[in-house]
């Protein structure tokens, strides 16, 4: 199996340099053009079986299992140089390019996500402990991708970013418009919508852990008045709003349902309404996710390629008013999100162990790299059901944008003055 590994990394490593060190103790390097340099420890012969016979799923448990160590770099080193080669030779890998086929051809099974299996692929990764997602999101626990206007915004600025540039897009002009949020994790976005902009908010989450925080976060702040949360499909909503956002949502609806989801949108949202779609998408065309994302991250998740979602869009009767691709502001988000899970590692591994933290650290690292040097972006489509439900230009999106950040400065300013008086 070992001459087999070694044929294969020859042929894989086009990008960079990566050392391998045998069970034996021997090593061997294999490079391609100028890249990162990174050095992995193979510990047993089980190792290099599996990455032999099924690399996608056996590079990530392996890890996860100690079977595969870095050596004096972190997997996010190794996975650079692996994903980089990988995006330039994949096509000419048989082994690669076999798996590749069969995920294609099991795609639709794999992303049906009926009312049942969605509930229980989200249980499976957002009802973990709420005390881990707090040690590594922002305070405002926005699980998505965040706005850098500057490039460098901490990640409470990116995420305060983002709200104002979603709230922008949505059109608040005027209080108690009536706003469904899609997916609305631990409630953050809802209830921003809420207190900073007027509007009246119901949030739907499939997550019990999820729906328990946000409701617990409304009745503390005072806003359990405008915003409810419930425990509901995206499908099974049958009421009629001003305004319709999804953030970080339809990664989980699966291709198969596209159709479903824009016909919800459509006979949800009031014929002068504004829709926002804010979601994980691909440059490349359509593709599969990854076996051990799947398996161990995101059942049933999937993000699309912009071929994927305007077909079933264009049949729906929307509009689309407004198209922005965000390009490496992922990739900056799961940096910072790796920072402070790696600053924040003992703890999380209190509540889980040292395996879990160990996936989560594969999870993060290569997602950050599936934006940095693959084919991963996030795109944000405005909706409307008439044309003229939003103004011709993006003036507006801007001006508002601006005002909000005003007057988020103008009332932290008291704020932050108050503290240093308390400080000092």
């Amino acid at each position: 199996m070992r001459k087999l590994l070694d044929k294969l990394l020859k042929r894989l490593v086009a990008c960079g340099d990566l050392g391998v060190v045998w069970p034996d103790g021997t090593t061997s390097h294999y490079a391609g053009r100028p890249g990162r340099t990174a050095t992995i420890a193979l510990r047993d012969e089980a190792a290099i079986r599996r990455l032999v016979t099924d690399p996608a799923m056996a590079l990530g448990e392996g890890y996860m299992d100690g079977s595969i160590e870095p050596v004096d770099v972190t997997i996010y080193d190794v996975l650079h140089v692996l994903l980089s080669s990988v995006q330039d030779i994949e096509g000419r890998v048989p082994v690669l390019r076999a798996r590749r086929a069969l995920g294609r051809l099991l795609r639709p099974l794999a992303q049906l996500n009926d009312a049942r299996r969605a509930k229980r692929n989200v249980a499976h990764h957002y009802d973990l402990n709420g005390r881990l997602y707090a040690l590594f999101l922002d305070r405002d626990r926005q699980y998505s991708c965040g706005y850098f206007p500057r490039g460098d915004e901490t990640i409470d600025e990116a995420q305060a970013a983002k709200k104002r540039h979603i709230a922008a897009k949505l059109l608040l002009d005027r209080p108690d418009l009536e706003v469904l949020d899609i997916g609305c994790g631990w409630g953050g976005m809802a209830l921003t919508l809420a207190r900073d902009y007027g509007a009246r908010v119901t949030g739907i989450t499939l997550s019990e852990e999820q729906l328990a925080e946000a409701r617990s976060r409304a009745a503390t702040e005072g806003l359990a008045d405008r915003v409810r949360f419930e425990l509901l499909d995206y499908r099974a909503m049958t009421r009629r709003f001003d305004r319709i956002v999804s953030v970080g949502m339809f990664e989980h609806v699966g291709q198969p349902n596209y159709p479903g989801f824009f016909a919800t949108i459509e006979r949800c949202l009031k014929p002068d309404g504004v829709a926002l779609l804010h979601a994980i998408g691909r440059f490349d065309g359509p593709d599969v996710t990854s076996p051990w994302l799947a398996k161990y991250i995101f059942p049933g998740g999937y993000s699309p390629s912009l071929s994927e979602v305007f077909a079933p869009l264009e049949r729906s009767g929307l509009r689309s008013t407004d198209i922005e691709i965000l390009r490496l502001h992922y990739a900056k988000t799961l940096a910072l999100w790796r920072k402070r899970f790696a600053s924040n590692r003992d703890a999380i591994a209190s509540l889980y162990d040292e395996r879990f933290c160990r996936m989560f650290e594969f999870y993060l690292a290569g997602s950050q790299l599936a934006f940095e040097v693959q084919d991963h972006m996030v795109f944000q489509i405005q909706l409307a059901r008439r044309q003229d439900a939003v103004p011709l230009t993006r003036d507006y999106m801007m001006d508002a944008e601006r005002a909000a950040q005003s007057l988020s400065r103008s009332i932290s300013a008291p704020q932050a003055a108050s503290f240093r008086s308390t400080a000092s």
